[in-house]
């Protein structure tokens, strides 16, 4: 059954710990497991299938190494501002990527370490049961780069943290480790680095020996009433990507300076 996994969606890692358990494990070699086209649509898509994988009882996410998800890939980025086609088709699987996890019927357990950011963020957050290891540091960039914080953050933030404190980290990308993260509940737990992974299992073999139907039912429940806020968001996000804000976030980041948005207002 990996093998079938492995050929549809090369940029994951698919293992099987236990049964039950799918384990997905987010892969970009040198990049910190940022992700770039492949990646993108991979974690957009695998969702339906895991959603109808009748072995698939429960699921746990990591990245490889020692880092969850370093954000997107800043030539997929700079790709987005440049060609129309491309944010398009980009925009389709930020959509689609949001909507399967949450259409998803299977629990989902995220292990967070190191950075985690951009599209491997989205499905940290929007797992049903999200872990953080200590050393792990959450940021939302999307204002950095120049770009509204669309995606995940307007459809969950507010609703795990309280809008005050989503405020404060959405509008100013300010990092939160994974002490600070389970304390004001945007994560459900942080541990020790060293037991990061061993708690996301054992948490994910709880879900996979739970009444199925109970536990779905229970997912199927929430978040969907947030559709069209998350829509609107996702639709400025993108918007952001035609301006000239994201080109000044790009270099910034690529010099590793603060960017300067000093120019005239976009609105």
């Amino acid at each position: 059954m990996t093998d079938r996994y492995a050929a549809a969606y090369p940029s994951l890692v698919f293992e099987r710990p236990d049964e039950g358990v799918l384990r997905i494990v987010m892969r970009a070699p040198g990049k910190l497991n940022a992700a770039g086209p492949e990646m993108h649509r991979d974690l957009a898509a695998v969702w339906t299938e895991v959603d109808r994988d009748p072995e698939v009882r429960a699921v746990v996410v990591r990245g490889a190494g020692e880092v969850f998800s370093a954000g997107g890939d800043l030539d997929l980025v700079a790709d987005m501002a440049d060609d129309f086609a491309v944010r398009v088709r980009v925009l389709r699987e930020a959509r689609d990527l949001v909507y399967n996890v949450v259409n998803c019927s299977k629990p989902v357990v995220s292990a967070m370490a190191g950075p985690a950011v951009g599209a491997g963020l989205v499905v940290g957050l929007l797992a049903d049961v999200s872990i953080a290891a200590r050393s792990a540091r959450i940021i939302d960039g999307h204002t950095r780069l120049g770009v509204a914080a669309g995606d995940h953050a307007a459809i969950v933030w507010p609703l795990l943290c309280g809008m005050a404190k989503a405020k404060y980290h959405l509008l100013l990308c300010e990092p939160l480790s994974g002490e600070e993260a389970e304390r004001i509940g945007l994560v459900s737990l942080c541990v020790d680095d060293a037991a990061l992974h061993d708690t996301a299992l054992d948490v994910a073999r709880k879900l996979a020996r739970g009444s199925a139907s109970a536990i779905r039912w229970t997912k199927y429940a929430w978040l969907r009433l947030a559709g069209p806020t998350f829509d609107t968001s996702l639709a400025l996000e993108f918007m952001g990507f035609a301006g000239p804000d994201v080109r000044e976030g790009i270099a910034a980041i690529r010099e590793k300076r603060r960017p300067d948005f000093r120019g005239p207002a976009a609105g």
